[in-house]
């Protein structure tokens, strides 16, 4: 997990007005869950932190972009090292167009390290959802479904249905993702 998570929880908790204690209870995990994360001592999966934001009330979205100000980044164009990874250890996201304001659609370049998934809870947020797996395999579950998709196989589904990512392979996997709204 990057220092930055652990910087801008603590950072929203404390313009909230929010105890450690009070996050928790609001978010349903215990208070040593929040400490461990805001010492950089745990990494928390993206539907674990998405439960303790729903304590805040706040989404991925504003979680990642709510210290931004500033007009609109004046050019259209992303280097790589212009996209944070606002994933985990072994589930890395790649935010492209992180800090505009505005910003309609997310959209990632997700890489899951060998047998990682996105957590044992199951994902559930606004918008749609589509990807295309670049490389290697994933297998997706949506709402019980469950496939394997490979190289250049796609997936298009709304993003309320409950759904979860895990890399079943030894090897990486890459996958192109966008989200019809701003979930990150």
């Amino acid at each position: 997990m990057s220092v930055e998570v652990a910087q801008r929880l603590r950072l929203i908790r404390e313009r909230f007005g929010l105890s450690q204690r009070e996050l928790a209870k609001r978010a349903g995990v215990t208070n040593s869950t929040i400490s461990l994360i805001e010492q950089n001592r745990v990494s928390p999966s993206v539907s674990s932190l998405k439960k303790v934001l729903d304590g805040v009330p706040m989404s991925l979205a504003e979680f990642f972009t709510f210290d931004v100000d500033g007009p609109v980044r004046p050019s259209p164009f992303f280097s790589k090292e212009q996209m944070p990874n606002i994933g985990s250890d072994h589930v890395a996201f790649f935010l492209l167009g992180h800090g505009l304001k505005d910003r309609k659609i997310t959209m990632l370049r997700e890489v899951y390290d060998a047998h990682a998934d996105t957590g044992h809870d199951m994902l559930k947020h606004d918008g749609q959802e589509c990807g295309l797996v670049v490389k290697g395999r994933i297998e997706l579950t949506v709402d019980g479904q469950v496939q394997i998709l490979s190289e250049g196989d796609g997936f298009y589904f709304d993003s309320q249905l409950p759904h979860r990512f895990r890399n079943p392979d030894q090897e990486p996997c890459e996958i192109v993702s966008a989200n019809s709204l701003p979930s990150f």
